[in-house]
């Protein structure tokens, strides 16, 4: 039931259709374009005033195209909002980092396997144990492998490719990354000692806050044609990692800031808030943040390739030998907090556009240059993680994201609480108790990091998904559950 006479936000905005809502020009003064959330009903109710003062605030910087956008899982965040989307002309606009995140190509990846769930479930709770051990996880965690100078290097300018050639991983892995695992234009030079000195140590580790390993099974498929084409079938068990660039992006983007916040001052570009520093695009200073960011944004794929391949060891450690080959393939892997160069049509122009996607990953449609062959008449793998006790979807591009959203879908669900709050309110040995009582084992290196995570933290990932489909922005082509769960 819609509580549209208490929240102020109705106030604000004007309802285009059921799932789209517009932020007016006047709604605040220097806004370039409306914005536009892409949300049902009940998700605005949950929407924070905030989280629109942040939409509007992004639609005043110089250069954005059509509209300032967020997706249905939208919340407040750092300078854009978390699922904000906006893109800016690649010579009039801006390039800004609180439109990528300190957290650059945060992202997820998914893995098929021929295994079903009655083979796993008898095994869930050793198997869990071996990948928590496996892969190192949790604040300031270190890898099993060193690198030096040099090797990092290589990490940041060729990506997935290095990971592959150095013997975490198969040559089918790299296609089905976005961007093959590897943007161009890194520069190792403009990243700094300090960055260099956090990211050395991180490569093949998980983090923590909502970072997670899953296993998982697909309970249902919607789209047969798509879900043979992505490898997936009802009963299979399959596994998601999500994680990003751990400290060095995090460096990355603290470093750009505070150059950027200066540039912001050097081109007298009003900022309604300081967290969107930013620089014209063609400028040294935003050029010098976009060839750190995609060295962050390849080290993370670097970094889900290497804990992908030790998922696969324990994997194969458990089940090879009655199972034989387990057919344990990448699906995709999706960049959900990065900025890309990318051709668009505005106005019946083709034009180069630096997209913004924070919290938000791309939903190309089948056709499109810039996804994998074997997927070319399907439409990109979309993949929609839920939150520990909750549905994960997989989805497909389609053509109505390019016309709607530069070709961008949400990336998980939302928060709804703190996590501050959920330490507060929640207790996570119950939250871990509960879910073991629904057969889903969690593992964690401390309590509170699963309070922080509890399914009831998010929006339901089913209203934030149904969304998203009844816009054909992607459209549903499996259900995946989840099994058991390790934490960061």
């Amino acid at each position: 039931m819609s509580n549209e006479k208490e929240n102020p936000v109705y106030d604000i905005l004007k309802q285009i259709n059921d799932n789209v809502w517009e932020v007016p020009v006047s709604f605040k003064p220097g806004m370039n374009v409306p914005g536009r959330i892409f949300v049902s009903r009940p998700l605005l109710d949950i929407l924070e005033k905030e989280t629109i003062d942040q939409i509007a605030n992004v639609a005043s910087l110089p250069g954005i195209q059509r509209y300032s956008m967020a997706m249905p899982d939208a919340h407040l965040g750092y300078g854009f909002s978390i699922g904000g989307v906006a893109a800016f002309d690649g010579n009039e606009g801006v390039i800004s980092p609180g439109g990528v995140g300190f957290d650059i190509n945060c992202g997820v990846r998914l893995i098929r396997t021929d295994l079903k769930e009655m083979d796993v479930r008898p095994m869930l709770a050793p198997l869990l144990d071996s990948l928590f051990e496996a892969i190192p996880s949790g604040v300031g965690s270190k890898s099993r492998i060193r690198i030096n100078d040099k090797e990092l290097d290589d990490v940041f300018v060729n990506g997935v490719r290095w990971a592959v050639e150095n013997g975490y991983g198969v040559e089918g892995d790299i296609g089905h990354c976005e961007s093959n695992g590897k943007m161009q234009g890194a520069d190792p030079s403009k990243v700094s000692t300090k960055a260099r000195k956090r990211g050395r140590p991180q490569l093949g580790t998980l983090g923590s806050g909502n970072h997670f390993l899953e296993v998982q099974y697909v309970d249902k498929v919607y789209d047969e044609k798509a879900a043979e084409a992505f490898g997936l079938k009802e009963g299979q068990v399959t596994f998601m990692i999500h994680c990003g660039s751990r400290g060095a992006g995090h460096q990355i983007c603290t470093d750009h800031i505070q150059m950027l916040s200066q540039a912001s001052r050097k081109y007298k570009i009003p900022l309604p808030d300081k967290q969107l520093a930013c620089a014209p695009a063609n400028s040294d200073e935003a050029q010098d943040y976009f060839s750190a960011m995609v060295c962050a944004a390849n080290y993370a794929w670097v970094n889900r390739q290497v804990i992908m391949h030790w998922c696969r060891e324990v994997f194969d450690s458990f089940f090879k030998d009655e199972h034989g080959d387990l057919g344990m393939d990448l699906v995709y892997d999706v960049a959900h907090n990065v900025a890309k160069l990318e051709k668009h049509t505005i106005n019946g122009e083709e034009k180069e556009l630096y997209v913004h996607r924070k919290g938000a990953t791309r939903a190309f449609p089948a056709g499109h240059p810039e996804i994998p062959v074997d997927y070319q008449s399907t439409g990109q793998p979309v993949i929609i993680p839920g939150s520990m006790g909750t549905a994960s979807y997989v989805l497909k591009g389609c053509p109505a994201a390019m016309e709607l959203t530069f070709g961008s879908a949400c990336h998980g669900s939302g928060r709804v609480m703190s996590r501050k709050s959920a330490k507060h309110e929640l207790r996570g040995e119950e939250v871990q108790k509960d879910l073991g009582s629904r057969g889903i084992i969690v593992r964690a290196s401390q309590p509170s990091l699963i309070a922080e995570e509890a399914p009831e933290v998010y929006k339901s990932s089913s209203e934030v998904v149904d969304v998203v489909h009844s816009l054909k922005i992607a459209t549903k082509v499996a259900r995946l559950l989840p099994m058991g769960v390790v934490k960061g």
